[in-house]
C-alpha cells in the first residue's frame, strides 16, 4: 500500500525548510480534491523534517491556529502578519484564486513560488505564467500538454522556471477498505452528475444510492426512500463513511481534471462508472467504465450488468490493480526533491 514518503527518503535539503502555502481553504473544514492534493503533497515534506504552515486567505469558523496531519494551519481570523510569514520563508507555495497575490510577494521578497495546477483552464496557466513562478506542478499528463498549447498559444509569457507532474496523491492504506452496497455520488451538484445520479435512483427503486453532500455547488439531493444523504464528510473519514458503504462510485462529471474520489474508490477495488472526460480516463485507465453523462439509459444498464457477482469480481479486480498502478511514492519523492532544490 502506498504511504507518504519517509523523512529517510532520497535527496534531502541541507536543513530544514521553512515552506509557507497560501490558499483559500483547508481541511477539516473545507473537503475536496484540490486541498486534499495540496495536504498529501505537503505531508512529505513534514515526514523530511521541514517546517510547513498554510496561511487560509478566506474566513472561516476556525479562528485559531491548529494542526492538521503535521501541517500548521493558520486562519485569517487568527489576524497574523502573513507577509512576516513570507519574508521569513524558503519556498513559498499556491493554487487556484490565491496564485497571483502569492507570486505578487514572492516577487516582492524575492522568493521562490511553487504553483500547483489543478484545472485546464486558461487563467490557470496565465497565473502561472504571470512571470517568477520557480516550478509548475501539472496534476496529469493531459493537463502537461495543455499547458504546452498554452505557450504555444502565448509564446511572450514567462513559462515557470521548472515543471512536475504530480497526480493527486492517493495514499491506499488510508482508503482501502470493504465496499458495501451501494451506488455513491459525491458531490451532488449539476456538474459532477446531480441530476444523472436523481434519475438512476428514481429509475431503480430497489437499489440503494449514497448521495455525499460536497465541498461547493448547489447540490441536488432527491428525496426518495431509497437515497440516504451523507453530510459533508472530512477526507480522513471518508474510509468508514463512505466506500465502506459503497458497491459502485458514479463520477458522470462534465470537467475532472484527475478526479481523485474515483482514485480512493480504487483503493477499495469499488469499480467506478463515469463521464469520458480526458482526467477521468487517464486517472482510471483500464479500470474505468465510461458511459457518457447524457446517457442515462446507459448508465442504468451498465449498473444493471456491474451488480451481477461475476462481473462485479473482475471489475474489483480490474480497480485494485489500477490502484496498485497509482502509487504516488515516486512522484512524491521527486516532488520534495524539486521543492528542496528552490531554496
Amino acid at each position: 500500500m502506498a504511504r507518504a514518503v519517509p523523512a529517510s527518503a532520497p535527496g534531502g535539503a541541507a536543513k530544514p525548510l521553512q515552506i509557507v502555502a497560501r490558499v483559500h481553504a483547508m481541511p477539516p473544514e473545507h473537503n475536496a480534491g484540490a486541498e486534499h492534493m495540496l495536504v498529501s503533497m505537503l505531508r512529505p515534506l513534514v515526514e523530511r523534517g521541514h517546517d510547513v504552515q498554510v496561511w487560509l486567505s478566506r474566513y472561516g469558523k476556525a479562528s485559531k491556529v491548529y494542526d492538521y496531519r503535521g501541517i500548521r494551519v493558520v486562519p485569517l481570523e487568527a489576524r497574523l502578519d502573513f507577509p512576516s510569514a513570507v519574508r521569513k520563508a524558503d519556498v513559498l507555495v499556491s493554487h487556484l484564486e490565491c496564485v497571483p497575490s502569492t507570486a505578487a510577494l514572492a516577487r516582492g521578497y524575492g522568493k521562490p513560488v511553487v504553483v500547483i495546477c489543478h484545472n485546464t483552464h486558461r487563467p490557470t496557466f496565465r497565473d502561472a505564467a504571470a512571470g517568477g513562478t520557480a516550478l509548475a506542478v501539472y496534476n496529469s499528463q493531459w493537463m502537461r500538454a495543455e499547458a504546452e498549447l498554452f505557450f504555444a498559444e502565448y509564446p511572450k509569457a514567462v513559462r515557470p522556471g521548472a515543471e512536475l507532474i504530480v497526480r493527486p496523491p492517493v495514499f491506499a492504506d488510508e482508503y482501502a477498505t470493504r465496499p458495501g452496497q451501494a451506488i455513491t455520488l459525491i458531490n451532488c451538484n449539476a456538474e459532477k452528475g446531480g441530476k444523472v445520479f436523481a434519475e438512476l435512483a428514481r429509475r431503480m427503486p430497489e437499489q440503494q444510492f449514497l448521495a455525499v453532500r460536497g465541498a461547493y455547488g448547489e447540490q441536488i439531493l432527491p428525496d426518495l426512500p431509497n437515497v440516504e444523504v451523507v453530510e459533508h464528510v472530512r477526507g480522513e473519514d471518508m474510509r468508514e463513511k463512505v466506500y465502506g458503504r459503497t458497491k459502485v462510485l458514479l463520477m458522470p462529471s462534465s470537467y475532472e481534471s484527475w478526479g481523485r474520489a474515483g482514485v480512493e474508490a480504487l483503493a477499495s477495488g469499488i469499480p467506478v462508472v463515469a463521464h469520458p472526460t480526458p482526467g477521468l480516463c487517464e486517472s482510471l485507465g483500464e479500470a474505468g467504465v465510461f458511459v457518457d453523462r447524457n446517457d442515462v439509459a446507459g448508465y442504468e444498464a451498465v449498473l444493471g450488468k456491474l451488480l451481477a457477482p461475476a462481473e462485479y469480481r473482475l471489475a474489483s479486480k480490474r480497480a485494485r490493480a489500477r490502484s496498485i498502478e497509482l502509487n504516488p511514492t515516486a512522484e512524491l519523492a521527486a516532488w520534495c526533491d524539486a521543492v528542496e532544490a528552490l531554496a
